[in-house]
């Protein structure tokens, strides 16, 4: 039996302020759509929507100074409960007063459920599942792992057991173990744990996933409640369940119809999928969920993929991809991706984008990071990390703005233009 409202969630709210009108044929006029700006509030201040969330993996956005991150304009960030989990411990983090003041973080905070990591480690596959058809795993195989690796998670009914990939010690994650790692790391909005399949997964399997993780769903909610009623003093943490599917309009609207009935604060949209189904399958769940509840997209950071994303009814977004890329020297500029490795930037004594109000494109040259980069000083990735999150933040903040005053279309047809060129 899945509990009714629990009496504290009137200290987490969501608001929609404006819709989005019209498509790119009619202009401003048309109809209304799915896309639309809002407003979340948590006990740790607002976020305004749409809003790119920076990805603080372990407690930092990597390279990044918390202070930086704040001054980019970034609303809120969010953490990972595996990781975090592992180490330094969810205690540790909550003797420390929560997430936001381990980190020295003052905003909204947000953290996932450790599932999208345990199954994706456990499969041998690193960072990311392989989601495209291509993958070496033949289609409707349901164990797929990645070549020459072994897996290191295994699923029940009641959880998934799983190898760190830090020392090869084996834990267990259900939804109550889940439940009690994100209380104690104390974020605002959390995640539901759910099962992540690949597109190599049968019809069936996922199906079978899909009960799977609403049952977890309703034991999440259940053992939320119970741990707000006995961590009172506590500020409200708001609970997001997580619609998986794949790329069946069925079985995601299914599940949109499944969790959206239960007492969840907002919902997640995650599972396999392909680049060019990102905007339909978004559109098919903003169409099932409850229109007053917010909606993250998880883990995307693409400027397509986020206009698509803002059109088809997301809310909010996340990616690891502007610290991940800077790392290895790539920054964002209006014209599109670009490679700081390059011998043409030796003597370029420009900022990383012209126009740029981010600190490193006020302070540095383009000359100066790429030496850095050479030279392996961490600087480089800190100049950059902060140049590529004010870039995206920014996109979506000025996307939030064209909404609002009606040039949304417009906006979208430059920004894509400029960014992709003859690719758009």
């Amino acid at each position: 039996m899945v509990p009714s409202d629990h009496p504290r969630q009137s200290e987490f709210a969501f608001r929609v302020d404006a819709r989005l009108t019209g498509d790119p044929g009619k202009g401003r006029g048309g109809d209304v759509t799915l896309g639309r700006t809002g407003t979340i509030t948590t006990p740790h201040g607002e976020i305004q929507t749409p809003a790119f969330i920076a990805v603080g993996t372990k407690a930092t956005v990597k390279a990044v100074l918390p202070e930086s991150v704040r001054d980019l304009g970034a609303q809120a960030v969010l953490a990972n409960a595996y990781h975090l989990y592992l180490q330094p411990g969810p205690e540790i983090l909550d003797e420390a007063g929560g997430l936001g003041k381990f980190m020295n973080w003052a905003g909204p905070t947000f953290t996932d459920s450790g599932g999208f990591q345990v199954m994706s480690l456990g499969s041998g596959f690193k960072k990311v599942i392989e989601m495209s058809v291509a993958a070496s795993a033949p289609a409707g195989a349901d164990d797929a792992v990645a070549p020459g690796k072994e897996r290191l998670a295994h699923v029940d009914e009641d959880g998934v057991w799983f190898t760190s990939h830090l020392n090869g010690d084996r834990h267990r994650f259900s939804p109550e173990i889940s439940m009690n790692v994100q209380h104690k790391i104390g974020a605002d909005i959390m995640f539901a744990f759910d099962e992540l399949t690949t597109l190599q997964n049968s019809r069936g399997y996922q199906e079978e996933s899909l009960e799977r993780t609403r049952r977890w769903a309703e034991r999440c909610v259940a053992e939320h409640f119970r741990l707000t009623d006995e961590r009172a003093g506590k500020p409200y943490q708001a609970l997001f369940g997580v619609i998986q599917g794949a790329q069946y309009e069925d079985l995601r609207r299914k599940a949109c119809r499944d969790l959206g009935a239960m007492p969840f604060d907002g919902f997640g949209i995650g599972g396999a999928l392909e680049k060019e189904n990102l905007g339909t399958i978004v559109g098919w769940c903003s169409e099932e969920l409850p229109e007053d509840k917010p909606r993250h997209l998880l883990g995307i950071s693409e400027p397509d993929d986020i206009f698509v994303s803002i059109e088809a009814g997301a809310d909010t977004f996340d990616c690891v991809s502007p610290t991940r890329v800077a790392r290895n020297s790539a920054f964002y500029t209006a014209e599109g991706r670009l490679n700081l490795a390059g011998a043409k930037y030796r003597r370029d004594w420009g900022p990383l984008q012209d126009g740029c109000d981010c600190y490193t494109c006020q302070n540095y040259s383009r000359a100066y990071i790429r030496h850095l980069y050479k030279a392996k000083e961490l600087l480089s990735h800190t100049l950059i990390s902060i140049h590529n999150e004010r870039f995206v933040v920014r996109m979506v903040d000025d996307a939030r703005k064209a909404i609002e005053d009606g040039t949304f279309w417009e906006f979208k047809a430059e920004t894509l233009g400029r960014y992709y060129g003859a690719r758009v």
